[in-house]
């Protein structure tokens, strides 16, 4: 991403905070995952989105109308003893080369620092409740600015939440944004039809998952999160990760598995035979939960309500359960009742950049918001019979079918940004045996 799209980015939100405000944006720090190892770093999307700044332990702040410079970054120094351990930093001098910052400040000088530039600002625009640690470190500041104060430089009065127009601001993708979340696509596209291609009954579930990854990192992303590969009553959970099973012959695979490259994600969820066929069963659930995603997807537009593509799955799902025989009753007493949520638990989809669930209210003043132009979103209708789920017929137990596509509203309808992995049975099957051949 280029430095003038994060400056275009933090000059908005200051627009939004005004000259009598100052906010405040700490990244995320390394965590100790045993002894001398730290778990995988992953810098807070909100520091990223405004910043770029890819190191741990960095607080990002913003002083509209300073004079000396709006933007300021406290960072690790350099140091060339850790250096050597653990690669170069940016330091000051980098922080304002590379990444835009106006000033750079040494992050342990940050309690020196901090409560001066808070001085003659009325609010403070930060994000509470992450951080508990961090939080009381704001407020002790705020304590000690409005203690020292005289006259006309008072301290802050007020505490304004920073997240809401923030993740306004990342709800709505900018044109760099969708690029990016393209190119998450594609990998992600790739990774899963090498997958089909590849399954055969006898391989362990993390086989297939071990070819995500490899796909993943050879793009140089990583997974957007743990990824999801469940044979038979596996493909029932959730949020199956142990990805320890035998695959056998005559099971389903549902492997919901995304790239995240770049910062941005990709989700995409398909659901196969294990062996290159559907039993007749598994077919008539299948095309169930594909109909209900086509008909989800065709009501993705600008002005309609978020809720609508998950009520148009609803109804599409719970005819099917009610013709397959697997749920019984009158159609809009089932809906109303929620009967279905026993094989349908979840909703049929979320927001999707940043974070593969990402920012954004889903309600606005209680109402279900209106989708715009530039929303990324899932659809991923599913439905779910477990192996011991005794009030159904045994011939479907064991069978859970998901599908999932990544979608952009555009301003004429929406862009399927994951249509190039088959979904369609015939489809599925044709590719499998190809790669069979």
């Amino acid at each position: 991403m280029a430095p003038a799209e994060y400056a275009a980015r933090r000059q908005e939100l200051m627009q939004f905070i005004g000259e009598d405000g100052i906010a405040i944006i700490p990244g995320a720090t390394e965590k100790v995952r045993n002894r001398d190892v730290h778990y995988p770093f992953r810098q807070d999307s909100d520091f990223r989105y405004l910043t770029g700044f890819p190191e741990p332990d960095a607080v990002a702040v913003l002083v509209p109308g300073r004079e000396q410079g709006a933007f300021l970054l406290f960072c690790r120094e350099r140091n060339p003893e850790r250096e050597v351990w653990d690669g170069p930093r940016a330091g000051q001098e980098g922080a304002v080369r590379d990444y835009g910052a106006d000033d750079a400040f040494p992050i342990e000088d940050i309690d020196d620092i901090l409560p001066g530039l808070m001085e003659g600002r009325e609010r403070v625009h930060y994000t509470m409740g992450l951080d508990k640690v961090f939080d009381q470190r704001v407020i002790g500041w705020t304590r000690e600015v409005r203690a020292r104060s005289r006259g006309a430089r008072r301290g802050p009065e007020e505490f304004a939440a920073l997240e809401h127009h923030l993740h306004e601001m990342r709800l709505i993708k900018r044109p760099e944004e969708v690029v990016c979340m393209r190119r998450a696509a594609r990998v992600t596209e790739a990774a899963h039809i090498r997958a089909m291609q590849s399954c055969r009954p006898g391989m362990m579930e993390y086989q297939l998952e071990a070819g995500f990854l490899d796909a993943f990192r050879r793009a140089g992303g990583e997974p957007a999160y743990p990824s999801i590969v469940g044979g038979g009553g596996n493909g029932c959970v959730l949020h199956y990760i142990l990805n320890q099973d035998e695959l056998r012959d005559n099971q389903l695979v549902l492997i919901d598995a995304g790239c995240e490259l770049a910062g941005y994600a990709a989700d995409v969820t398909r659901t196969f035979p294990v062996n290159g066929r559907f039993s007749a069963e598994q077919r008539a659930v299948y095309d169930v939960v594909l109909a209900a995603q086509y008909a989800a997807i065709d009501a993705v537009r600008p002005g309609v309500s978020w809720n609508l593509a998950h009520e148009r799955a609803t109804e599409v799902l719970v005819d099917g359960l009610l013709d397959l025989g697997i749920l019984q009753g009158d159609r809009a007493q089932v809906i109303e009742e929620e009967q279905y949520k026993r094989f349908f638990p979840h909703r049929t989809g979320h927001w999707l950049g940043m974070d593969v669930h990402d920012v954004g209210d889903y309600r606005i003043d209680g109402e279900w918001r209106e989708l715009e132009p530039g929303m990324t979103l899932t659809i991923e209708p599913g439905l779910y019979i477990a192996p011991d789920c005794p009030e159904v017929d045994p011939r479907w137990h064991g069978i859970g079918v998901r599908i999932e596509d990544d979608l952009l509203v555009t301003r004429d309808g929406h862009e399927n940004l994951t249509p190039e992995v088959p979904k369609a049975p015939d489809a599925i099957e044709a590719l499998m045996a190809e790669a069979r051949r």
